[in-house]
C-alpha cells in the first residue's frame, strides 16, 4: 500500500493525489488533485480522510 498523507502536508513529490479513507480504502467520487513540488495538500472532504499518490 502507498503512503497516506494528511491534509496540509507539504514538500511531497509533484503529481496526482487521490482522496481516500483513513485506512487507504477507495472513496467513490473521491477528489483527485494535482500538486507541484513544494505545494501543500488541500483539505479533504471529510474529517479523517487522507491523500495517496497515484502511480
Amino acid at each position: 500500500m502507498s503512503d497516506l498523507y494528511k491534509p496540509g502536508t507539504d514538500n511531497l513529490p509533484a503529481g496526482e493525489y487521490r482522496e481516500v479513507e483513513n485506512d487507504g480504502s477507495y472513496i467513490e467520487n473521491g477528489r483527485l488533485v494535482n500538486i507541484d513540488q513544494g505545494d501543500r495538500l488541500p483539505p479533504t472532504g471529510a474529517k479523517g480522510r487522507r491523500w495517496v499518490k497515484e502511480d
